[in-house]
């Protein structure tokens, strides 16, 4: 298993995409550990001292007046982290749970949380033999930090709960002790270092905008098949357009479907002569729609990174001013926002999609392609319902793009009384990714119907590639058949990024 080194304050969204797909073990550079040392020495003062510091010294949230005797301080949080499991629902993804814990491995790295090297440690060999606790996916609202998610990963770390290890979930002292670990006793403000902090709802944006820009990789070779397969017009790609305009997902989109369509027979035939003067919205304004929703997942994946280095405890241990103070980084409102925009970018990349699947269907608007994409229309109703099946994934994707930053409720007898529910946010992102790459697998299986109907003319050879891929899983529909596993290995192309991948064409980069 690979293992990345990474300096808190300076990760990248490469370094963390490579986290999540990879499930890549992490380690902190050693030269964060001198910070997290000094910080832990000013909490160990703190306890020696009478002035009550909130978390280290005194109860929680409402409870922050009640103050602790020093002989109970571990003993508070042993306490504060088992009476904060109260998640609930299915155990979140290992990727996502191996992420969050190298997200949270980036905070504490700051050296702003007071813990111990021994916290630190255990996270890191966890990561390393694959001890990965089981995280409910429900239960925060996004401020004070994802607690209740939070706390099931330090539950683990204690030895209490479960974790899954080898396949196999078990409960978590079993697992630790099967990977050679022991289960830390947390001192004073570790257990609050631990689960106060955005590391769930980050890591569940993250992994949403990795799979959206995979999903706008892919959508920019099925806007290209279909149109080939509909004999649109390439002059709306002509780069002066979006030169003129100055968006940059603009710009690389018709850049990108450009190369793309270079080369098409098909295209050839039609340039002179063609009774059409413009194109459907759906074919035309393609790269104003998905390169603009390449440049807001771009907006929310810089929010994402300066999130992913910070640190969003509380309270934060400031080390040059001799300080431990109170504050509100972990409140989700960043992360809320960002999961919000990379939701409007996913429904809209999937609307115009869809779009196109119902242009190619349709036989007055296809130009001369058969009812439904079948040779035989009437006796077999070929890709009718998959269209159907789209729209319902369209419009459900709609309804899941409406923000979730904005629903706030007070908490906690009203300590905490403005929530960002980042957290649930960033978790529709998952569902919201399966429509569309459901979504863009069916306009796959068009496109390449389409193109074959077009024979002898022949598409570009850079979409022949794509077309010959999805043929090693999918034949082309002949007869009616039963389609579901066609739409799913189709819609499993899509979310693996290879369709992409077997054009050798340069994609646009995530980064700004």
């Amino acid at each position: 298993m690979t293992t990345l080194t990474l300096t808190p304050g300076a990760v990248t969204l490469s370094d963390l995409e490579t986290v999540y797909w990879t499930q890549a073990s992490v380690r902190l550079d050693p030269a964060c550990r001198t910070d997290i040392e000094r910080a832990h020495a000013r909490i160990a003062k703190a306890v020696a001292g009478s002035d009550a510091v909130y978390g280290v010294n005194t109860g929680f949230g409402k409870l922050a007046s009640v103050k602790i005797a020093s002989e109970d301080t571990a003993t508070l949080q042993r306490n504060l982290i088992l009476s904060h499991c109260c998640g609930v629902g299915p155990a979140i993804p290992r990727g996502h749970a191996r992420l969050l814990m190298a997200l949270k491995l980036l905070s504490l790295g700051r050296g702003a949380s007071g813990v111990r090297l021994d916290v630190v440690d255990l996270i890191e060999a966890m990561l390393d033999t694959g001890v990965t606790p089981v995280i409910p996916a429900q239960g925060s609202v996004g401020a004070s930090g994802d607690l209740a998610p939070l706390a099931h990963m330090a539950a683990a770390m204690m030895g209490h709960g479960e974790a899954e290890y080898e396949g196999d979930v078990m409960p978590a002292d079993k697992a630790l002790s099967a990977a050679g670990l022991t289960p830390i006793e947390l001192g004073p403000k570790e257990g609050l270092a631990l689960i106060n902090g955005t590391q769930f709802s980050t890591a569940f944006a993250l992994a949403g905008l990795f799979g959206a820009w995979r999903a706008a990789h892919a959508a920019l070779v099925t806007s290209a098949l279909s149109t080939d397969a509909i004999m649109g017009s390439t002059a709306p790609l002509q780069p002066e357009i979006h030169t003129l305009r100055g968006h940059r997902g603009q710009i690389e989109a018709g850049e990108t479907m450009r190369a793309l369509l270079a080369g098409s027979e098909i295209r050839d035939s039609h340039v002179v002569d063609d009774a059409r003067v413009q194109d459907p919205y759906c074919i035309r304004c393609q790269p104003q729609v998905t390169g603009a929703a390449m440049d807001v997942l771009r907006m929310a994946a810089q929010t994402l990174q300066i999130e992913a280095n910070a640190a969003t405890d509380n309270p934060l241990v400031l080390v040059g001013a001799d300080l431990i103070v109170s504050g509100g980084n972990f409140h989700a409102e960043p992360v809320g926002f960002a999961a919000d925009m990379i939701a409007l970018a996913i429904a809209e990349i999937g609307a115009i999609a869809q779009r196109r699947v119902a242009l190619i269907v349709d036989p007055v608007l296809s130009f001369n392609l058969p009812p439904f994409l079948t040779p035989n229309p009437g006796l077999n109703s070929g890709y009718m319902i998959a269209e159907v099946t789209t729209a319902a994934l369209m419009s459900e994707n709609k309804h899941l793009a409406n923000p979730c930053v904005t629903d706030s409720t007070p908490t906690s007898a009203n300590q905490e009384d403005h929530v960002s529910m980042a957290a649930h946010g960033a978790r529709r992102l998952g569902q919201m990714l399966e429509n569309l790459n459901r979504i863009l697998g069916v306009e796959l299986l068009c496109g390449a119907q389409g193109i074959e109907f077009r024979a002898p003319l022949a598409t570009s050879a850079l979409l022949q590639r794509v077309v010959s891929r999805l043929r090693e899983d999918v034949e082309t529909l002949k007869d009616d058949r039963y389609l579901a596993p066609d739409l799913e290995r189709a819609a499993a192309l899509i979310a693996s990024g290879e369709i992409a991948e077997v054009t050798q064409t340069q994609m646009p980069e995530l980064s700004q």
